[in-house]
């Protein structure tokens, strides 16, 4: 039986400042904060996750708060991140949304046949909007400033920079059976397309090989890793499936919300594959997502440290 990857889980980025990032993204991109835990890793930094209005699998991207000077861009990293976003009139009026709140955007473009628009938050994180064409089904937040026709659909494609293409697509290709759809070119570098599952803006893969450039150091604006979606049902096969090839990985993570395994492709980018379930309600009603501190139960009996080593945001 053939398993497959179903589409962008997450992307997690680093912010520097965790207050400015929710203003950032809750009112300037009305996006829902679907959870505020902490990294699990290093409790005293946040870990913010943004979405749709249901904290829908592939519709967030998500921040570690860490006290670090911006990314030095580079290769061996995410160069951009895109949100899927549905139809001409919507990305015009987010170019007039950006004028008129001040925030650093380009052009409208054609890239790879749709229309997008880029743009980056007060880290310098490299995002854009692009149209999906209202493909598959969208879940609107009721309390964003975003009108809903207009509100951010999920994850789009993820692009990353390698520098040899080659065996970043050995893996992608044989070890994740990603499939090769298309090309096309972005200021003169050729971007290859890999698709997961069915496709679509949702479950893409873009990747350029940069081998002129000096691998990139991870700071604020930059991008920690790329997560992806698989069913529940799969998450020990991917586990097996990457011990058998051999792969140097996490081994199974539970981290409550989801379960993951990490591993860096040989271009140095570090991927997670992550369960669609048990999902961000796992712990706290539908409805008040975000709104206190949550911490997974293995956290819990820490929790007046960790919450007074925490600033404030709200």
């Amino acid at each position: 039986m053939k398993r497959e990857l179903l589409g962008i889980h997450h992307l997690t980025a680093v912010t520097s400042n965790a207050a400015k990032n929710l203003t950032f993204y809750t009112q300037t991109l009305g996006m829902r904060l679907v959870k505020k835990t902490v990294n699990q890793d290093d409790v005293s930094a946040y870990h913010l996750f943004y979405g749709d209005g249901i904290a829908s699998p592939g519709s967030d991207i998500t921040f570690f708060e860490f006290d670090l000077p911006p990314e030095k861009r580079g290769t061996s990293s995410v160069i951009r991140t895109m949100f899927r976003v549905a139809g001409e009139p919507t990305l015009k009026w987010w170019k007039q949304h950006f004028e008129s709140t001040g925030v650093r955007h380009s052009d409208l473009k054609k890239r790879d046949e749709r229309l997008t628009l880029d743009f980056e938050d007060h880290d310098g994180q490299r995002l854009s909007l692009v149209d999906d064409g209202g493909d598959g089904q969208a879940f609107p937040w009721e309390k964003s400033p975003i009108p809903a026709e207009h509100q951010i659909r999920g994850l789009g494609p993820i692009v990353i920079s390698v520098p040899r293409l080659e065996a970043t697509k050995e893996v992608v290709s044989n070890l994740l059976e990603m499939q090769q759809v298309r090309n096309y070119d972005f200021h003169g570098d050729t971007v290859h397309v890999y698709q997961m599952g069915s496709g679509g803006a949702s479950a893409e893969l873009h990747i350029v090989e940069q081998s002129e450039l000096s691998r990139a150091r991870l700071g604020a604006g930059g991008v920690h890793h790329v997560a992806f979606r698989s069913a529940d049902s799969d998450y020990s096969f991917w586990a097996d499936h990457l011990n058998s090839n051999g792969v140097h990985n996490s081994g199974k993570i539970d981290r409550f919300y989801f379960k993951s395994l990490y591993f860096r492709e040989p271009g140095g980018v570090l991927f997670e594959l992550a369960t669609d379930g048990p999902g961000f309600d796992a712990d706290e009603p539908l409805d008040l997502l975000g709104e206190k501190l949550a911490l997974p139960p293995f956290l819990e009996d820490q929790r007046e440290e960790i919450e007074n080593g925490l600033s404030p945001i709200d």
